[in-house]
């Protein structure tokens, strides 16, 4: 997940980040993150712009949190880190140099404002203590059946998880 894409992409964090600062604003997504890793079980590993030169953390609540190096980019580290992913995974960013890097990697890539609207989801779902229901998808209306291609199948098969 491109950290500071989706905080600017998410009116909630951006109010955050613009009356607190920086700083609150990242711990305002890893607060959400938290909660949404609690309530889904997924691992999830953010990728902020190099402030602190190159660290990783292991965040509590299970959260990854990686800090680019100093003139690199948090794009040039996603793209290292879905190197070595093998596929199944999903990545996190408005930004579209980096969904298709993603997509050129074999993972599937979601819009900060999409990925927010699930973040909400399975906050409300943690509220109520339900499961949280994917989105509807509208009935089609009659005509010829299109099959998805393959890869366009695994994506939506690996965004259904999120």
């Amino acid at each position: 997940m491109d950290g500071y894409n989706v905080i600017r992409r998410l009116p909630e964090l951006a109010a955050v980040e613009r009356a607190e600062g920086l700083a609150a604003g990242r711990e305002a997504l890893c607060a959400h993150l938290r909660a949404y890793r609690r309530a889904r079980g997924h691992p999830v590993t953010v990728v902020f712009d190099g402030a602190r030169g190159g660290e990783q953390s292991r965040g509590a609540g299970g959260l990854t949190i990686y800090f680019s190096r100093v003139g690199e980019t948090a794009d040039a580290v996603i793209a290292r880190l879905l190197q070595g992913s093998g596929g199944g995974v999903v990545v996190v960013s408005s930004d579209a140099e980096v969904a298709a890097l993603a997509q050129r990697a074999g993972a599937a890539a979601v819009s900060a404002e999409e990925f927010g609207t699930r973040l909400t989801a399975a906050a409300l779902a943690a509220l109520k203590g339900e499961e949280e229901q994917p989105p509807a998808v509208p009935a089609k209306g009659k005509g010829p059946s299109r099959r998805l291609s393959k890869a366009e199948r695994a994506r939506r098969a690996r965004l259904a998880k999120l």
